[in-house]
């Protein structure tokens, strides 16, 4: 008798919890709809490792969320990995993983001040990239003027 009372009772737990998950998601894409997509600027600051990372976390979002609207947005060595034959760790280019993601939507946006400082060619950046006078700027500028959750990997 105990044991089938138990049984009920987590019976009801996890129909009272499968409930309020289907309520919660519905929620949330109601909010979505009305609110517009999350938006997200990731700031990378450092060299191909942060880049790589930042690429990851990138996937992973759109993956959880494909109506995210993202930019990454680089300076200073931050930039590195948005250059023509920047490979990562195990010697894959960016470049195509980086086309992907523009192509479901990501901005890529490279700062010119690094770019004139470390004496880089513009014809380094890679066209899924655009140049931007800032990078710094233009971080702030998403988070504060259009409303952009900042986040740096």
């Amino acid at each position: 008798m105990e044991n089938t009372t138990n049984r009920r009772k987590a019976l009801t737990a996890a129909t009272v919890g499968a409930a309020a998950l289907m309520v919660s998601t519905t929620a949330r894409a109601s909010r979505a709809e009305k609110e517009g997509p999350v938006k997200v600027v990731y700031h990378v600051t450092q060299g191909d490792a942060q880049g790589s990372r930042c690429l990851g976390n990138v996937r992973n979002h759109l993956a959880a969320d494909p109506t995210a609207k993202i930019v990454v947005v680089g300076n200073g060595a931050g930039i590195d990995f948005m250059l023509n034959g920047a490979v990562d760790g195990k010697g894959a280019e960016f470049a195509g993983l980086i086309g992907g993601l523009a192509a479901q939507g990501v901005s890529f946006r490279v700062c010119n001040n690094t770019l004139t400082s470390r004496k880089i060619s513009k014809d380094r950046v890679l066209l899924d990239a655009t140049i931007v006078p800032s990078g710094v700027a233009e971080a702030a500028n998403l988070q504060y003027r259009e409303g952009y959750a900042y986040i740096c990997p």
